[in-house]
Order: structure tokens, then sequence, then C-alpha cells
């Protein structure tokens, strides 16, 4: 290759980043989106506070494509913590009304992601005394959680076997949770089945032990998450995108495998999920930890390759790394704790000329 070839492709490469994508009817100006990473600052309704109106108000300046809401419960007992955002009231559907407007005033499109705890639910937040290994109890403001099966995270409380109910009761509030989110005036959706929550409890062996029509094999455990991607789509406009957060694998003897998640993504693709978001391991604190940047990406050639669309978060802090995820691993990247420790993180990634990519509130900046 010629020098002049070289420095086209590498320049091509820079700047797939930034290249628009769409999805249904949905127009992304660029493929580097903010990833939905808790706050716990929800106020005693579960609604979003001045906090959050702070938080994504500077990321939304700050040169992504999407802004994601963090995980947000579809249901009291579905959060992770008292301080997590909910969205199954009208109390806080006027909350997110407002961050999402917010949102899209500023400069991003606002993207919500949805999530059901399942038994990783009724813990304390990460800076307190208690933490996310300890059990917050009933009598101090917990709940019992439920999951598949009794088989608790690490040292949280046992989980109540669901029954037939408990599944009619949460598909139910996906559904709802799912209109609410339209009605907020967010544009994107993602539900969050990865890191130990309940749709990824049901499908992994580890964490699934029933012997009924929700388990046994892989076709059985995909059962109810498939019902939980129908009700959330049924309550999703037709327009509009719908991600799910999937683990590409347990990274745990006995656990799903990769071939296991290409077949798992490949029916959830087909029952209306419009991109998968990669995640890996975290069923249980006993998970091996992959620490190697971009390693969730790494596994995007292989859903690509099954005609998946494909996102993936983790260990992405470098500019340079944009160009080795897009377009050659997945098709986006979220980005967590480099924005959260620079709202500009994506601005100064783009390199671009301050005065066409800067707010033009900052342009006396530079």
């Amino acid at each position: 290759m010629t020098e002049a070839a070289t420095q086209t492709a590498s320049t091509a490469t820079a700047t797939a980043a930034w290249t628009g994508i769409r999805l249904r009817e949905l127009s992304v100006p660029n493929r580097v989106w903010l990833s939905p990473m808790c706050q716990y600052s929800a106020d005693e309704y579960g609604a979003p506070t001045d906090w959050h109106l702070a938080h994504y108000g500077a990321r939304a300046a700050g040169g992504v494509g999407m802004v994601f809401v963090e995980c947000t419960g579809v249901a009291p007992d579905m959060r992770t913590t008292t301080g997590d955002l909910g969205l199954y009231t009208e109390n806080q559907l006027e909350g997110h009304r407002r961050l999402a407007n917010a949102i899209r005033t500023i400069g991003s499109i606002p993207a919500l992601q949805l999530g059901a705890a399942g038994r990783k639910s009724s813990h304390g937040v990460p800076w307190d005394n208690t933490g996310t290994r300890s059990p917050l109890a009933p009598e101090n403001g917990g709940w019992q959680p439920i999951g598949p099966s009794p088989v608790p995270f690490a040292d949280l409380a046992v989980p109540a076997e669901m029954t037939a109910a408990d599944g009619a009761r949460v598909l139910g509030d996906l559904e709802q949770a799912a209109r609410y989110a339209h009605r907020a005036g967010y544009e994107a959706l993602e539900f969050h089945g990865a890191n130990g929550y309940l749709l990824h409890e049901f499908l992994s062996p580890l964490a699934n032990h029933r012997t009924d029509e929700w388990g046994g094999d892989l076709e059985g455990r995909m059962r109810f998450p498939l019902e939980m991607v129908r009700a959330l789509r049924s309550g999703w406009p037709e327009d509009k995108p719908l991600l799910l957060r999937l683990p590409a694998e347990d990274l745990m003897d006995g656990g799903l495998t990769v071939e296991d998640m290409l077949q798992v993504a490949s029916r959830m693709t087909a029952a209306g999920v419009d991109m998968v978001d990669l995640s890996s391991g975290a069923l249980s604190p006993a998970a091996r930890r992959l620490t190697e940047p971009l390693h969730n990406a790494a596994y995007g050639p292989r859903f690509r390759a099954a005609g998946i669309r494909t996102a993936a978060s983790g260990l992405l802090t470098e500019a340079h790394q944009l160009d080795e995820a897009i377009p050659g691993l997945v098709d986006a990247v979220l980005v967590g704790r480099a924005i959260l420790r620079d709202p500009y993180w994506a601005l100064r990634a783009r390199n671009a000329e301050p005065r066409e990519s800067w707010p033009k509130q900052y342009h006396r900046a530079f």
C-alpha cells in the first residue's frame, strides 16, 4: 500500500466512530454513546432530581450521539437500591420527561435503560457501609427479591422463586415502563439483560434451576426472557429502536457460552431487538473478570457475522481505542467511566476544530 493510500485508510478508520447510524426511524449522529451509569441519587419516590439534570445535561453537551440514562427499575422490587431511578408512577414519568427534554435541548438524543434486577436487588449503595454485596432488610427499607430459583447473588437475600403470577406481573411492568418511556420523550430504549439481572438469571443454568417450562435446556431458559422482550416491544413504538444488553458469556464453568449467546441474540433480534449491547461475566462475584481494553467489543465480530447489530462497553478510555473498535469490532460503543470523569471526553477524543464541534457557549475558551 502506498503512503497516500495508507493515510487515506487511516483517516477513514479514524472518522468511523463519528459517522451516523440509523436504528429504525432514529438517526444517531455518531456512534459514541454515554453508557448507563447508576447515580443512586433518585428522590424518595424514585424520580430524577436536580443532580440528574446537571449530570446528564453536562454529558449531553459533551459530544456523544446518545445519552443513555442509568438503569431504571420497572417496579419497586426490580430496583437494586432505594436510590435507583424508577419508571412505574406518573410522578416519576414527569421527572423523566423533564430529564429527556433537557438532554435533547442541550444537544444529544435522550435514551433510557430499563432494568429488572431480580435476585440482585435490595442492597446498599456503593459508597455506604453496606455496599452492593450486603442485603438491605425489609425493616430497613428493603424488600424480598424474586428470581427464577432460590439461588442468591453472593451474600444478598435468597430470592423467592417466581410463580406464574409473578411472571405475569413482571411482564406487565415491562410493558408499562416502555409506554412511560415513550411518553417521557426518550427516543431509544435499552433493557439491561446482563450483569446478573433478571433476564440474565433466567438464561444462565447457574442461576436458573427450574424444571418447568421456564427452565431446563437453553430453549426453556430462554422462554421467559423472550416474553420479556416481547412485552417491552409491545409497549414501545414500532418506529423507535430497542436495544438489549446481553452477556457474551458467563466466564464461569458450566455457565453460558458464546455459542449459547449467539443463539439467544439471534432469537432476541427476531423478537424485535435492533441492537445487542455486549457485556460479559458478572452473573456472580466468582465470575472471571476480563481486564484488557475493549474486552467486550472483542466479541463483536462473532455476533455481527450472525447478522446482529452490535455495540459494547468496557474499558474504553483512550481516543485511539475508538478507531480499534469501529468499524472493525462493533457498530457503536458505550463509554462509561471515562465520561464520568470528564463529560467532554467525546469532544476531546473527536479532536475536531473546536468551533465546529464544541457548544457555541464555550467557543471563547479556544
